[in-house]
C-alpha cells in the first residue's frame, strides 16, 4: 500500500478507535445533569457508566475470532453503523433503562470495532519502526481519548443538554463510514476459524456477575446474600470458560500466550492503567462539579493536560521504545503516573500550576503506560492470531476500565454513605445517604438553613471518599510497577 494511504488509513481507524473509548468516559461529566433529569439512582448511574465497558470487555474476545474469520474491514464497517444507530437511540432517551439499553448496544458496535482497528494496523504497516509508530498513535488515542471524554463532555453541555456527548458521534461516524470503504483494503479472513457463542456468553456473565457483587456491597444497606450468590455465578462462569478453551481445538483466548513474560506484564499494566485512570477521572470530575462547583466545561478545562499529555506521550515512547525496553517503560510509566496522582491528592486544593502538573504527569505515565502495553501485547504474539491477540489487548483495556469504575466507584459510594451524617433537625430521603446527587437534589426542597447544612455535609462525606479512591489508586498502579520490575529483574538473575 502506498505510504500516503496507510496513514490515512491509521487516521480512519484513529478516529473511530477516538469515539469508542470516548465513549467509555463522556457520560463523567454529564451523569449529574442526567441524574437529575432522569431521575437515576446511585445504582442506575453505575450502570449507565459500567454497562458499555462491561459489554464490550464480554463481546471482544468472540469478536476478535470473528473478525479473523469473516475479515476485519466488514467487521470494522458494520460495528460503526451499530455504534451510529446507538448513539441515536441513547441521545434521546426517556429513563434510565432506555439509556443503559442503549449504552450495551454501543458496546456492540464498539467490540465489533476495536479488535478490527490493531489487526488492520499490523497488517498495513509491515515495517517495525512505521509499526511501532502506529501502535504508539494508537496507544496515544486510547489513553488520551479515555482522558479527553469528560473534556468533550464539559464542553458540549456548557451549550447543549445532556443527549449531545451522543449526537456528536454521528458526523463522525459517517465520514470514518465513507472512507473505510473506499480506503481500507479488503483482507480475507479465516473461514476455518470458529466463533464459540457459548464461550463469549460464560465471559460476560462472569464480567457482570462480579461487578454485580461488588456494586452490591458498596451499598448502604447491601444484601449479602445477593452479593454471594453473583460472586458463586461469575466464579462459575469464568472456571467453565476457562475449562472450555483449554479443551478447545481453536480457543478464543489462547492461554500459551502467557507463557512470554513481556506479553503477560503488557497485560497487567493495560488493567491496572485503565482502572486507575478510569476510577480517577470518575472521582475527579464529580468532585469538580459537585462539591468545586465548576460548570461541565470549566471541568472539562481543568483535566486538559491529561488527554494532551497522552497524546504527546504515545508517539513518542512507540519511537523510543525499541531502544529503552517495553518492561522498563512499563513499570517507570505506572510508577509516574502514582507520582502523578499523589501530587494532585496532596496538591487538589493548591494553586492551579500544581494541578497542571500532576494532571500532565498522569497523562504522560498513562500515555506511555498504553503504548508500552499494546507494544507487548501485539508484538509478542503470532501474525495470524492478530484478532484474538487484538482482543486480548482491548479486554484488558476495557477490563481494566469496568473495574475501575466498578471498584473504585462502588468505594466510592460506600466510603460516601459511611461518612454522611444527617443534620440535626432534619427528615432526609433515602437518596440523599445514597449519592451526593441524592443530596444535593433533596437540598432543593429544604428550607435555606438546613439546605446549607445537608450540601455541606454531602460534600464533606464525598471529599473522605474521594481521597480514599485516589489513595487506592495510587497504591494499584505501585503495586503493579514494583511487581513488573521485579519479575523482569528475576529473569535477567536467571540468565
Amino acid at each position: 500500500m502506498q505510504s500516503h494511504l496507510r496513514w490515512l488509513v491509521l487516521a480512519i481507524l484513529s478516529s473511530a478507535l477516538l469515539l469508542i473509548v470516548i465513549d467509555v468516559t463522556v457520560l463523567y461529566l454529564a451523569l449529574p445533569s442526567l441524574t437529575h433529569d432522569l431521575h437515576a439512582s446511585a445504582a442506575e448511574k453505575l450502570w449507565i457508566v459500567n454497562a458499555y465497558a462491561l459489554t464490550v470487555a464480554g463481546l471482544l474476545p468472540g469478536m476478535g475470532a470473528l473478525g479473523d474469520r469473516f475479515g476485519h474491514k466488514r467487521f470494522f464497517v458494520m460495528g460503526l453503523v451499530v455504534f451510529g444507530g446507538a448513539s441515536l437511540l441513547a441521545a434521546f432517551s426517556p429513563n434510565p433503562v432506555i439509556l443503559i439499553a442503549a449504552r450495551v448496544i454501543l458496546a456492540v458496535g464498539a467490540a465489533m470495532m476495536m479488535p478490527a482497528t490493531l489487526a488492520i494496523i499490523r497488517h498495513t504497516f509491515e515495517d517495525p519502526r512505521e509499526r511501532s509508530i502506529a501502535i504508539g498513535v494508537w496507544a496515544a488515542i486510547a489513553s488520551g481519548g479515555a482522558a479527553l471524554g469528560p473534556v468533550v463532555g464539559g464542553v458540549l453541555l456548557e451549550y447543549f443538554w445532556w443527549g449531545s456527548v451522543f449526537l456528536i458521534n454521528l458526523p463522525i461516524v459517517l465520514i470514518a463510514l465513507v472512507l473505510a470503504v473506499a480506503v481500507i483494503p479488503q483482507r480475507d479472513g479465516n473461514p476455518n476459524r470458529p466463533f464459540d457463542l457459548v464461550a463469549s456468553v460464560q465471559i460476560m456473565i462472569a464480567l457482570v456477575g462480579m461487578t454485580f457483587a461488588i456494586k452490591e456491597v458498596s451499598k448502604a444497606d447491601p444484601s449479602l446474600m445477593l452479593a454471594v450468590a453473583a460472586v458463586i455465578i461469575s466464579l462459575i462462569a469464568g472456571a467453565a470458560y476457562v475449562r472450555r478453551q483449554r479443551w478447545s481445538k481453536a480457543p478464543m483466548l489462547d492461554f500459551t500466550l502467557f507463557r512470554s513474560r513481556v506479553f503477560t506484564a503488557g497485560v497487567i499494566a493495560a488493567l491496572i492503567a485503565s482502572a486507575a485512570l478510569m476510577g480517577m477521572e470518575l472521582a475527579v470530575s464529580q468532585r469538580m462539579q459537585l462539591v468545586a462547583d465548576l460548570s461541565p466545561l470549566q471541568a472539562g478545562i481543568a483535566l486538559l493536560p491529561i488527554p494532551l499529555a497522552a497524546f504527546v506521550a504515545g508517539p513518542l515512547t512507540g519511537f523510543v521504545l525499541p531502544r529503552l525496553g517495553t518492561e522498563r517503560v512499563l513499570w517507570s510509566s505506572l510508577a509516574l503516573s502514582a507520582v502523578g496522582i499523589l501530587t494532585y491528592l496532596f496538591g487538589y486544593q493548591s494553586g492551579v500550576l500544581i494541578q497542571i502538573a500532576a494532571f500532565t504527569t498522569i497523562g504522560v505515565g498513562i500515555g506511555a503506560a498504553m503504548t508500552a502495553a499494546s507494544s507487548a501485547i501485539l508484538l509478542n504474539a503470532p501474525a495470524d492470531k492478530a484478532g484474538m491477540v487484538a482482543s486480548i489487548e482491548e479486554v484488558s483495556y476495557e477490563l481494566g476500565g469496568a473495574f475501575g469504575i466498578a471498584i473504585l466507584g462502588s468505594l466510592l459510594s460506600a466510603v460516601y454513605s459511611t461518612s454522611f451524617q444527617v443534620p440535626v433537625g432534619a427528615a432526609m430521603p433515602e437518596t440523599a445517604r445514597d449519592s451526593i446527587d441524592g443530596a444535593l437534589l433533596a437540598a432543593e426542597t429544604l428550607p435555606e438553613d438546613l439546605a446549607s447544612a445537608l450540601v455541606n455535609q454531602a460534600q464533606g462525606a464525598f471529599d473522605s471518599a474521594f481521597m480514599v479512591v485516589l489513595t487506592v489508586a495510587v497504591v494499584m498502579l505501585i503495586a503493579a510497577a514494583i511487581g513488573i520490575a521485579a519479575l523482569a529483574q528475576r529473569v535477567r538473575v536467571n540468565q
